[in-house]
């Protein structure tokens, strides 16, 4: 395949930040609407009836399209194992593949719903740099967080223990608290402030200890936010766009960035 046509391909599927890869992506954006829509009308008896044969054909010609896409996006890359098995390239895989599966196991079309998750790319085709730059900071800082956050969650789980422990001792099995196990899970529900009601206290001192936990679960629900948030407001990251390197299929460069960070390939071919 001649170079310069390989470049101006992945330029068009990878990159937002020119027309071409913005009306592709855009493009790409409304079949996955159109095809989640399908599945969704599929799924109503009365519609598939009627027009079963015609959404059929809707899917095909989306499948269809969602292969050619896959194939381009790995001739376009030097290296086509970094896209093959990247989380963007496993979705794309999981999202072509359903329709084909369908043909020889009949009655798992379902899966076609799977394409929902291509919706993600809607970051790169909102290519404005504080939003980039804003997404990144938070998954910066999750991921900084993450060991406060397991610390916290263990906390979670002990008091949920503890709890559930003292409810199982105070309202017993005639209340509905057959079990410790069971009073954890009843617990967890109050504590999340979900309350489904199919278990409740019935003595005064079990509801005043249910009264606690629910308390309790407002300050609970605001400790994960708050360490975010924190890690968030430290971190301050070079704006980012959405270049993807040609060669290793690095995304995440800065802005203005003339060679990958991964590999060190030129980024303008």
């Amino acid at each position: 395949m001649p170079k310069g046509f390989r470049n101006k391909l992945h330029e068009v599927i990878y990159e937002a930040d020119t027309p071409e890869g913005k009306l592709f992506d855009v493009i790409l954006l409304i079949l996955i609407l159109i095809s989640i829509i399908t599945v969704m009308l599929e799924s109503v008896a009365s519609i598939k009836l009627v027009y079963g044969k015609e959404l059929d054909i809707i899917e095909w010609i989306i499948t269809g399209f969602f292969t050619i896409e896959y194939i381009a996006r790995i001739i376009s890359v030097k290296k086509p194992a970094n896209y093959i098995f990247s989380f963007y390239g496993i979705i794309d895989l999981l999202s072509m593949l359903p329709k084909y599966i369908d043909v020889l196991f009949p009655g798992l079309a379902f899966l076609i719903s799977i394409r929902s998750l291509r919706l993600l790319r809607v970051f790169r085709i909102l290519k404005l740099g504080h939003f980039i730059g804003a997404s990144n900071q938070l998954y910066t800082a999750l991921k900084k967080s993450r060991i406060k956050i397991t610390v916290f969650l263990f906390g979670v789980i002990i008091i949920c223990v503890i709890m559930g422990t003292l409810m199982y001792i105070i309202e017993g099995p005639e209340s509905g608290f057959k079990n410790i196990p069971i009073s954890i899970y009843w617990t967890i529900v109050t504590l999340t402030t979900v309350g489904f009601g199919d278990i409740t206290p019935v003595t005064p001192l079990g509801q005043f200890l249910s009264a606690l936990i629910m308390i309790m679960g407002y300050g609970i629900i605001a400790v994960p936010t708050g360490l975010v948030t924190a890690q968030f407001m430290q971190d301050n990251k070079t704006p980012e766009n959405t270049q993807v390197c040609a060669v290793c299929n690095a995304d995440h460069h800065r802005d203005k960035a003339k060679y990958c960070y991964n590999c060190g390939a030129n980024l303008h071919q």
